[in-house]
């Protein structure tokens, strides 16, 4: 028996009171409830420096892009939800990224990231609820040669989505974004076996 699928939660936001932390958590949901493990991490707590390569030379990766790049590497696929910032997604998501992407002595190119799977999803008070940012999402993560399944949801009016429990007031909204969690942890259980 294989073991359960493993996958990393997180939102490209730091904002406490984050849309894209409410949506990734029903996602995560959806995982679990279809026999997956998931571990959520809050960006928040693993405060990075803007990318710097003269950094990276003088100093070599900070402890928390460290810890992240071993969060990657120890899970199988990942929900991410990002905020739209201008058309595009978080300047905070993308400089994990960045960071997370650069190789320890080593490692091959995209360690922690080839190979996995992700899903994504986006919220936004804005009308397209995320959407444009999401598309530029996809490309990065398949640049780093991780399959991004097809499903995926930009939610949006989120100021208007959430109850106060976390979950949304619309069910077939909460049934669609627990599904996009439920599908990442089926794909990844059929690859792993």
């Amino acid at each position: 028996m294989s073991q359960k699928p493993r996958i990393l939660a997180f939102a490209g936001s730091a904002r406490k009171g984050s849309y894209n932390k409410k949506l990734v958590k029903i996602a995560a949901a959806g995982a679990e409830k279809n026999g997956a493990v998931v571990t959520y991490v809050d960006l928040r707590d693993l405060p990075m420096p803007i990318y710097d390569a003269d950094l990276e030379t003088a100093e070599g990766l900070p402890a928390n892009a460290v810890e992240f790049k071993r969060l990657l590497a120890t899970h199988d696929g990942f929900l991410i939800a990002s905020p739209e910032n201008n058309g595009t997604i978080s300047a905070l998501l993308k400089n994990v990224i960045d960071w997370a992407s650069r190789r320890l002595e080593g490692e091959p190119a995209y360690a922690g990231f080839e190979g996995r799977v992700a899903a994504i999803m986006a919220a936004s008070p804005g009308a397209l609820g995320g959407i444009r940012g999401l598309t530029q999402l996809r490309v990065l993560l398949e640049n780093m040669k991780v399959m991004v399944l097809p499903d995926q949801r930009a939610l949006s009016e989120a100021h208007k989505a959430f109850l106060e429990d976390g979950s949304l007031v619309d069910s077939k909204t909460q049934a669609a974004v627990e599904s996009i969690g439920a599908k990442l942890a089926d794909t990844v259980s059929r690859l792993k076996r």
